[in-house]
């Protein structure tokens, strides 16, 4: 609107200045004295003025009549295009002209202004690969779907354009949710280019999401191939691929490829618990327990994780607790003042019904980092040295606000996760589940054992209970859930209470 307004008064404006232009012209008196061949002429300055107009109306049309005069003799020397060149010159001019409009017009935001723009140039340039991309453009900008749809197909059936098509409408498909056409558009793309770093992370994404693990190889190697990897973050990616492979393999009865797979993610990324745990599951099935807590032992190192414990402790799922506290010290020893360690520890003298040893292996874990966990064993060590009922579920109620600890958070999206999955099952990012702790408002209370319920709402006065809550370890999120199980002391650990998998673990014998 202002943009027209100031067109208008710029012609006011011209006008207005030639008028007086004219009028101080005609005021001028005197006269010019041209003296040519002997002869002379008087001339009026308005004569002069309008005689310099026309001469260059002169000018310019014998330089159009000189080009066209080499045109034609170009022509008749054998140059065929010659006379269409001479004539497509202006069109071209207004073509890019157009063209130029159009795609200012659309860094602007003015999407139809830059359709109709596009268009006009094609009909001046007769080059749909630039013309009809910036329809495309300018139609999705406007939201006008099938219009865009229409010209990525087109753009589709030219060779130069047809990444760009293909691409187009993938990127549609996967805004409609259309996720089975979008695969094959992108694997279509990435046959085209395959080295497009765009193009390679969409077909990973959709790939891992339909659980299409050696598709996913092939493009990692791509990404890696291409340089847009790093080497160490290649060789994570291509074991989380390994480690999915396994369960897949695992799943179908394929126990030797699973087995293969499984010890390959391991190789390739020590630190990965879940790889290190079915890694040691596959060697403990071999009869092979020095390797299988050889491969905790150095996962652990990098990870302290209840899963690497519970793994650790199936090892040997019949030994005493005395014996297990002995076996899991070479173990404890690597990082003592990590809280996981002082709640493994602490676990294991809970087992073993040494009620002091579990406290002071807790030490103030509890209030440093308190957590439904460490609140939870903190209930369970007053219950074993003979606390009152109301002490027990003064513990067991902190331990039902607390926070739940470290879980299987996604770093795109920060959803939590009860598992451990190469994908994430909200933004279907790729690997981006960290063992970490949520931030605020992520971490809920949901999950916690409804069996601590019956706890918090007796009365002070009810007789002890005769059994001690046993911290019993979740695969699913690594916290303690107390009270899923109660364990007449001395119980089993609870750190052979469930495996690394998922499955649940040979319970310890109790004394």
């Amino acid at each position: 609107m202002l943009w027209s307004l100031f067109k208008i008064l710029l012609l006011l404006a011209i006008v207005v200045a030639l008028a007086f232009g004219a009028q101080w012209i005609l005021s001028l008196s005197g006269e010019v004295l041209i003296t040519f061949a002997g002869s002379e002429y008087t001339l009026s300055p308005l004569i002069v003025v309008l005689g310099l107009l026309v001469l260059t109306l002169a000018l310019w049309i014998i330089f159009k009549l000189t080009g066209l005069l080499i045109a034609v003799l170009r022509f008749i020397n054998g140059d065929d295009t010659a006379i269409g060149q001479y004539f497509n010159r202006n069109r071209e001019r207004k073509g890019y002209e157009a063209l130029s409009d159009s795609l200012i017009a659309l860094a602007s935001g003015e999407s139809r202004e830059a359709a109709a723009k596009a268009q006009k140039a094609e009909k001046y340039l007769q080059r749909p690969e630039v013309t009809t991309l910036v329809v495309a453009q300018a139609a999705e900008a406007a939201g006008e779907t099938e219009r865009a749809r229409e010209a990525w197909k087109q753009l589709v059936t030219i060779d130069r354009t047809r990444f760009v098509g293909v691409r187009g409408l993938m990127r549609q498909k996967l805004d409609e949710g259309d996720t089975a056409t979008a695969m094959k558009l992108a694997e279509k793309a990435f046959t085209l280019k395959p080295r497009h770093v765009e193009t390679q992370d969409t077909l990973l994404r959709l790939q891992a999401r339909d659980e299409n693990w050696e598709g996913a190889r092939r493009v990692l190697t791509a990404k890696r191939k291409s340089g847009a990897l790093p080497k160490d973050v290649y060789a994570r990616r291509e074991a989380v691929l390994s480690l999915a492979d396994a369960r897949y393999q695992l799943a179908k009865g394929e126990t030797t490829k699973a087995r293969a797979e499984a010890l390959e993610a391991n190789r390739l990324s020590p630190e990965l618990v879940p790889a290190a745990v079915l890694a040691a599951r596959m060697h403990l099935e071999t009869g092979d327990k020095k390797r299988a807590a050889k491969v905790l032992k150095a996962a652990w190192a990098k990870s302290h994780h209840p899963d690497l414990a519970a793994a650790f402790a199936d090892i040997e799922p019949s030994e005493t607790p005395d014996a297990r506290i002995k076996r899991f010290q070479p173990l404890l020893k690597l990082d003592p003042s990590a809280p996981e360690s002082k709640m493994l520890e602490a676990e294991l003298h809970l087992a073993a019904e040494d009620f002091p040893g579990a406290r002071r292996a807790l030490g103030n874990t509890y209030e440093t980092h308190p957590t439904s966990r460490t609140l939870s064993l903190m209930a369970a060590i007053e219950r074993g040295e003979g606390a009152s009922e109301a002490v027990v579920r003064g513990w067991l109620a902190k331990a039902l606000g607390a926070p739940r600890g470290p879980q299987w958070v996604c770093e795109n999206c920060g959803t939590v996760h009860g598992a451990w999955l190469p994908v994430c099952t909200t933004c279907e990012a790729f690997d981006t589940l960290d063992w970490t702790e949520p931030r605020a408002g992520q971490s809920a209370t949901a999950g916690l054992p409804s069996d601590m319920l019956p706890l918090l709402v007796g009365g002070p006065n009810e007789a002890p209970a005769t059994t001690v809550p046993a911290p019993v370890e979740s695969p699913a999120n690594g916290a303690t859930d107390t009270l899923d199980a109660e364990v007449t002391p001395p119980g089993g650990n609870g750190a052979a209470a469930t495996k690394g998998d998922g499955s649940p673990a040979p319970e310890a014998p109790r004394a």
